[in-house]
């Protein structure tokens, strides 16, 4: 579907994206990252990062031994928790692309999280009380809240801007970028750090699990066989800056941050509304607010979680938005390739979709192979599709009805 680009909304600066930074299950880095994309591939497997005995699913999205950034000074790093560690690796591959260097001091810096150090907490709790071992760190405990990310990444760029966590469940990353935008328009900052992450702990997948969410097989989206989602972790950050700024420096833009819209559900905290009102809202605000019409949209990557209710809600709202034109936008989910990274999630869809952008390649739902009738779309299965793209939507739906669709633009389209 070929698309003319919208202009900007009069009065409406506009927002470049200069750094991107990536870990998941896919491997570390962004070519990694744009790689997996393009190959279709599944980084779904046996969860080894704590016991799953016992649980409905043994599986995970997971990422392998991440190590801190090469340079990094070690005070900085020791005793972080999994979820800072997989921030900062991703969020220092973007400052690095971004060149911002000491020009960043009125950098702002906002990250998405819902677990934060709960691992730490989790085996300092084990030692502390369970194990009465008496060894636990102090340091596992500093960790423990979910500002800690933030605080590492402002404390690893010298940033002296404002600062902000979001846990708005799984659209706190999406978000974080959105509040970034915000920053940059109201001019609080020069630029802006800002993406999501979260890690693996205990307590999210046992929580997952009484709750009956998840798939033994690797999640489904959109597929008839669908059960459930499959937990993953990763990173996923951006630097944000003014777009004249951006180009006075010199800096390599890859692609630009158009708008975002925002809405709650007000109905469960668990279920999104049968009707998909609040999922709906969020897109007709996203476009308003960039002014986009419908027919601009190339793609879009769908919350697309693999649970019964989700994925059919998300095709009605689709549908409810694009009318007619729905049919023929190619809409898939990159869980079935990373999983389910919580906070995470919607900054890390952000990013495939800008490598989608950038690569002119749709993201496929690797795992959809018997597609359900009420989930009737264009879910691009099985394998990853060459595509011109100019403008796409990307929707993150949390828990509680939180509910964000973000709105990027490729760079010769802008």
């Amino acid at each position: 579907m070929q698309a003319s680009a919208a202009p900007p909304v009069a009065g409406r600066s506009r927002i470049a994206i200069t750094g991107l930074g990536s870990i998941n299950a896919l491997g570390t880095g962004i070519d990694a990252f744009a790689a997996a994309l393009r190959d279709a591939s599944c980084g779904i497997g046996e969860l080894t990062l704590f016991p799953s005995a016992g649980y409905r699913s043994t599986l995970a999205a997971e990422v392998h031994a991440p190590t801190a950034p090469a340079g990094v000074p070690r005070a900085l790093v020791r005793g972080a928790s999994r979820t800072a560690l997989l921030a900062l690796i991703a969020a220092l591959e973007a400052w690095r692309m971004a060149g911002l260097g000491e020009q960043g001091t009125n950098t702002g810096v906002v990250v998405g999280t819902t677990t934060g150090g709960m691992v730490g907490g989790e085996e300092a709790y084990c030692a502390d009380f369970v194990a009465r071992a008496g060894r636990s760190s102090m340091r596992k405990w500093v960790e423990t809240p979910i500002s800690a990310c933030t605080d590492l990444i402002a404390y690893a760029i010298d940033s002296r801007g404002p600062r902000l966590t979001i846990s708005t469940a799984c659209s706190s990353g999406a978000n974080a970028l959105g509040m970034g935008a915000d920053w940059l328009r109201a001019g609080r900052a020069d630029a802006v750090l800002c993406g999501g992450t979260d890690a693996l702990s205990r307590m999210a997948y046992a929580g997952f699990n009484a709750l009956q969410a998840l798939d033994r097989a690797p999640c489904r989206p959109f597929d008839r066989r669908r059960a459930g989602i499959t937990l993953g972790e990763g990173a996923a950050m951006f630097v944000l800056e003014p777009w004249e700024s951006a180009v006075r420096r010199g800096a390599p833009i890859v692609g630009e941050f158009v708008s975002y819209g925002v809405s709650a559900d007000a109905h469960h905290v668990t279920q999104p509304r049968p009707d998909g009102a609040g999922a709906i809202l969020a897109m007709q605000r996203a476009l308003a607010a960039g002014g986009v019409a419908p027919e601009a949209v190339d793609y879009i990557n769908a919350h697309g979680t693999g649970t019964p209710q989700n994925d059919a809600v998300e095709t009605r709202a689709i549908k409810h938005v694009f009318g007619a034109l729905a049919h023929g936008i190619p809409v898939s989910s990159t869980k079935s390739q990373v999983g389910h990274c919580l906070g995470a999630s919607g900054a890390i869809e952000a990013l495939a979709c800008l490598l989608a952008l950038r690569d002119g390649v749709v993201p496929a739902t690797v795992t959809l192979s018997e597609p359900d009738p009420e989930c009737d779309l264009d879910y691009v299965p099985g394998a990853s599709r060459r595509a011109a793209l100019r403008t796409v939507l990307s929707n993150s739906y949390g828990f509680g009805g939180n509910n964000t669709s973000l709105v990027l633009r490729a760079v010769d389209a802008a």
